[in-house]
């Protein structure tokens, strides 16, 4: 695979030398709507770093659930006061969503809190929604890992709700040109609307099906999955080995692992793993790691740890650039790539200022890096945002620009006649790209592009498409 890349590379930059003059031309000279539409159909690879619950915009979220066609005949409620006497085990947020099964275990009293989701007055719906995004000055990583999370309760339990969340996402990804989604969604976790637990095969039969879906397949998103442990769970090393048996068996969907939780929580440091990583590769064949790594605000050795329990790719990596020894590791060696998401890293303010982002550096030094959208739903947010961030606070050359899509394929987990296939469809929808707007006035070779914008965008930069 190294040598196939190290082929499109030398073939792509002899073809993107004329095109770098002319993209530099539309920097100066584009407006900023203009640029952003640009990028908004610029082909792009995949998103590597996404987690299936966290990407769904909160429309998207109320819409199917509110749709029984739609969310398996479920019924779903909101708490929209607080009039009851907290019980023990009952969530205390405003906005917290069970099912039908969820609320019928509710006492009278409590009941009384909760409201059907499609009874919500316009006003509810509107706190219900924004609930579920970080919209306001002020917000941050407490609101993220403590409150928003927890509102969505039991909406990610159902399984035909989540089906439909993830063919919302790829429809929207492929409109934006994007060929590849490696999301994080387990096959754990599921009950049926009785509250019956749905067993992993049922749940991977279910995502194969609804993926071959002609709506999911016009979407020309292909899409593998990854598991993921929550790292500082007090079982996580059970999970792990669970989690790692049931991707071993399920490799055709499930393309890899990964491990998630806020790192500030050192309960699930990686060095706590290493044990049971090393045990389960004496009798499991490799298993492609991508694991959040340096999401942190000071110098630690978790980057360095990370890559001993076997990681390729690296998330974040944001304290990578405070340990001289392992970043100099991956500049010389090439060979793990870091998952930047620029957009996540500024609302959850481990770098408000994008000026101190590393990207750059890691970029620029020869480290693999890609763009993506870890929670993309919750920021209000798509791919063409962290592309346009990119561009706009970097100054991103078109070599750059594309080469950022390349990795995102050649260091994926799909199969490699997959991996392949999506290479090529890639380097040839840069090339068709570069003829269209090779010269000329940029006006009219926009003028047939629809940009989709969503709430981070208008508020950020004030667009309206």
């Amino acid at each position: 695979m190294r040598v196939l890349l190290l082929s499109f590379c030398l073939v792509a930059s002899a073809l993107a030398a004329p095109f770098s003059a002319r993209f530099d031309e539309i920097k100066r000279t584009a407006t900023p709507a203009q640029l952003y539409t640009f990028l908004y159909a610029l082909p792009k690879g995949g998103d590597l770093h996404n987690h299936l619950g966290g990407s769904a915009l909160p429309e998207w979220w109320f819409a199917v659930a509110t749709d029984p066609a739609r969310n398996g005949g479920d019924t779903f409620y909101t708490r929209t006061r607080f009039h009851a006497t907290p019980a023990t085990g009952v969530t205390l947020i405003l906005y917290h969503t069970v099912r039908q099964h969820g609320y019928d275990a509710l006492s009278a009293e409590l009941k009384a809190d909760y409201t059907r989701l499609d009874r919500l007055t316009p006003e509810q719906k509107q706190g219900w929604l924004d609930s579920l995004r970080l919209d306001r000055t002020g917000e941050g990583r407490d609101e993220f890992f403590e409150w928003i999370w927890p509102r969505l309760g039991q909406l990610g339990s159902n399984l035909p709700v989540m089906g439909e969340i993830l063919v919302e996402i790829i429809k929207a990804y492929g409109a934006e040109g994007m060929r590849y989604l490696e999301t994080q969604q387990g096959a754990m976790g599921f009950v049926d609307n009785a509250g019956r637990a749905i067993p992993p095969e049922a749940v991977a039969a279910y995502f194969r099906q609804r993926l071959a879906q002609p709506d999911a397949v016009a979407s020309g998103v292909t899409v593998r999955l990854q598991s993921t442990v929550l790292r500082f769970a007090p079982r996580a090393e059970e999970r792990l080995e669970e989690l790692y048996r049931f991707v071993d068996a399920h490799r055709d969907l499930w393309v890899g692992l990964n491990m998630a939780g806020i790192e500030e929580n050192n309960k699930g440091h990686p060095a706590r793993f290493l044990a049971k990583y090393r045990e389960l590769r004496r009798t499991i064949p490799t298993l492609p790691l991508s694991i959040h790594g340096g999401e942190m605000d000071w110098h630690d050795s978790h980057v360095r740890d990370t890559l001993l329990l076997g990681a390729s790719r690296i998330g974040h990596g944001l304290n990578l650039i405070r340990d001289a020894d392992t970043l100099l590791l991956l500049q010389q060696t090439r060979r793990v790539l870091i998952e930047i998401n620029l957009i996540s890293n500024q609302l959850l303010e481990y770098t408000p200022d994008l000026a101190s982002h590393p990207f750059p550096e890691y970029l620029r030094t020869g480290i693999p890096v890609c763009l993506n959208t870890d929670d993309r739903g919750m920021w209000d947010s798509n791919l063409t945002d962290e592309y346009y961030t990119a561009v706009t606070a970097f100054n991103l050359s078109w070599d750059e620009l594309v080469q950022l899509g390349r990795n995102s394929l050649a260091f994926s987990f799909a199969q490699p006649d997959v991996k392949v296939k999506l290479l090529a469809d890639y380097e040839a929808a840069v090339t068709a790209f570069e003829k269209k707007f090779a010269a000329g006035d940029l006006a009219p070779a926009l003028a047939g592009i629809k940009p989709v914008a969503y709430g981070y965008a208008k508020r950020k930069w004030g667009f309206e498409f």
